[in-house]
Formats: C-alpha cells, sequence, structure tokens
C-alpha cells in the first residue's frame, strides 16, 4: 500500500499519520480545519490537538477531501463517532472502488443505534470495512510507545494485508475476524470510562472502581453477544484492554470528563471548557438505547446515561446501583 489516506485531523488521526508513515508511502491527512493543516504541512505538528509530537515529514494535509483519497490504496477514518457517516457520505463519489476503509473511530451511532461499520457500509456501498481499536492513548501512539490493537475484518487476507502494512514493532495488530465485538468493547468502555470517573471524582475508593470495571465489564459482553460478537472479543485488546486503560488512566477523556462531573461540575461547563470529543458522553445514550432494542440489562450504562442526558443526581443513582438485588456474579446476573 503505497499511498494511505488518513480522514480526520484530530489527535488519533494525527497520531495514526505518524503510524502509517513509511520512507516509500505517501500519506494525506484530511482535515476541515485550516489552520490544522497549515500546521501539519508548514511546522510537521498539529498545535491544535497533539501540539508536542513532531510529525513525520512525509505526511501532507489538506481540506480537499478528493485530492487526500486520489489514487489513494487504504483509509483510516478517524473522525469522531457521531460524525462518521457523514463524511463517509462525502467521501462516497470520490473513494476509488474497493478501497479498505479502516474505521478507528469509536462509538454507536445516536437514533439509529447503528455501529460504526453499518453506518460506513450504508454510506459507502461497496467499500471493504474493516475496524481498529484497542487500547490506544494518542499521544503515546504518536511518540511510538509500544501499543497493541485489535484489527478486525472479516475477510482474513484483508486482515492480513492491513497488519502487513500498518504493523511495526512498536504497533502491534492482532486480527479477528469479529467485527462487531471489536466495536461494542470500544464504544462501550468510554460510557463505563465515564463512570469510573465520577467514583473517583467522588472519592468512593479504588474498590468501588474495580467493581465499576469488573461488573461493566459483564455489560459489555452482555451486549456484545447480543448483537453477534464473541466473549472472547471482548476479553482481548478491543475489550478488556481498552477498558483498563480507559478506567484508569488520567490521559482518558472521558474518565476525566467523570471525574469532574463527580465533583460536582456541570456537563455543560465541563464541554465548555474542551477542544476534543469524549465520545462517551453520546454513545451513553446510544449505548442505552441498543442495550433496551435488544433486551440487555446494562445498569451502570444506564445510570451513566441517566446522569449525562436525563439530569439525574449522581448520590440518588449512586444510591439506587448499590440497592440493586444481590445475585450470581455469571454474565447474566
Amino acid at each position: 500500500m503505497k499511498r494511505v489516506s488518513i480522514i480526520g485531523g484530530g489527535a488519533w488521526g494525527t497520531a495514526l499519520a505518524g503510524v502509517a508513515a513509511r520512507p516509500d508511502r505517501e500519506v494525506m491527512l484530511w482535515a476541515r480545519e485550516p489552520e490544522v493543516v497549515a500546521a501539519i504541512n508548514g511546522d510537521h505538528v498539529n498545535a491544535v490537538y497533539l501540539p508536542d509530537v513532531k510529525i513525520d515529514s512525509s505526511v501532507a494535509a489538506s481540506t480537499d477531501l478528493g485530492r487526500v483519497l486520489a489514487r489513494t490504496e487504504c483509509v483510516l477514518l478517524a473522525t469522531p463517532a457521531q460524525f462518521l457517516r457523514a463524511v463517509a457520505l462525502e467521501m462516497r463519489p470520490v473513494l476509488p472502488a474497493g478501497t479498505p476503509v479502516v474505521i478507528c473511530a469509536k462509538g454507536i451511532e445516536k437514533n439509529s443505534c447503528a455501529l460504526m461499520s453499518e453506518a460506513a457500509a450504508e454510506a459507502m456501498p461497496g467499500a471493504r470495512i474493516a475496524i481498529l481499536s484497542g487500547p490506544t492513548f494518542a499521544a503515546e501512539v504518536a511518540a511510538g510507545l509500544p501499543t497493541a490493537v485489535t484489527l478486525a475484518a472479516e475477510d482474513t487476507t484483508l486482515g492480513r494485508a492491513l497488519i502487513e502494512a500498518l504493523g511495526t514493532p512498536r504497533f502491534r495488530p492482532y486480527h479477528t475476524d469479529d467485527i462487531v465485538g471489536t466495536q461494542i468493547g470500544g464504544a462501550v468502555k468510554n460510557v463505563l470510562a465515564i463512570g469510573c470517573g465520577i467514583v473517583a471524582g467522588r472519592e468512593l475508593g479504588d474498590n468501588a472502581r474495580a467493581a465499576l470495571i469488573t461488573r461493566g465489564l459483564a455489560e459489555m459482553v452482555r451486549l456484545g453477544i447480543a448483537k453477534g460478537g464473541r466473549a472472547e472479543t471482548l476479553m482481548g485488546l478491543s475489550g478488556l484492554g481498552d477498558l483498563t486503560l480507559t478506567c484508569n488512566g488520567m490521559q482518558s477523556r472521558n474518565m476525566t470528563l467523570g471525574i469532574e462531573l463527580g465533583r460536582g461540575t456541570s456537563l455543560d461547563d465541563v464541554l465548555a471548557g474542551r477542544k476534543s470529543v469524549a465520545e462517551g458522553v453520546a454513545s451513553a445514550a446510544s449505548v442505552d438505547a441498543l442495550a433496551r432494542r435488544v433486551d440487555v440489562d446494562m445498569p451502570i450504562v444506564a445510570a451513566v446515561n441517566a446522569i449525562l442526558h436525563h439530569g439525574a443526581d449522581i448520590a440518588d443513582v449512586i444510591r439506587a446501583l448499590l440497592a440493586r438485588p444481590f445475585r450470581g456474579e455469571g454474565l447474566g446476573a
């Protein structure tokens, strides 16, 4: 793959551009913001979203989607989840036929409850869809720190080709054909991370956070199985791995948002002070809606959604969770 296109000029898209860069490869990055494009082309840095990391000089940026996608052999789609369908529709008329599109966004679409692969397939019929997910802080990936991810593709040949194209000794993709389970893990963990942040902000202790992570994982697995994914996928990098990172790392936008909520800051005030998207805010509503649609019990997700979008009092929500009946520890409990 001699020409790779990155769609999305945020921190994650910028980090992925560095992953894709090779001496014999052309890497083009698309961003809406002219200032992001100018900084990448002029100073080899994304001053808005990833200011402390130097970008490989082989990476070029443009606001012209047609130019970025011209002759491309692989697309890494790294827009925020709730904008993915709209961007995919823009891509449709200029995307070369049969091009692999690797979805790097984590979320479930609002209103439709569609997985990102479902939204992309509807917007770009004929595109060869794959999923990249796992425990990844963009700044660490961009700095070349060791990272392992899940690369999900139903076509094994495509999966292997993408791993060869993107893998390095410090960026290690592991293949699975379970694109559903891979996406469920990436979406649900963001919601649970907000919950863990609330626990930390309320100073409820490490025991409580461990309990939330573990019972949250059970919710994640239940939803994944109900949607046709496999439990083993949710126990891997894109499920348990990503959940562990996001619920414990202060680089997590979702975790830190939850901490501020737990300390009493309103959601509007938290969001007003941020440039980057915390995907768990939108995903809380869509994951909760999807769980109800497929009749899966997800009390922690429902609690986070109630706090974020229905004005529920945090203390009341915590009391309600702690008052739930005692049950067995199986996934069906």
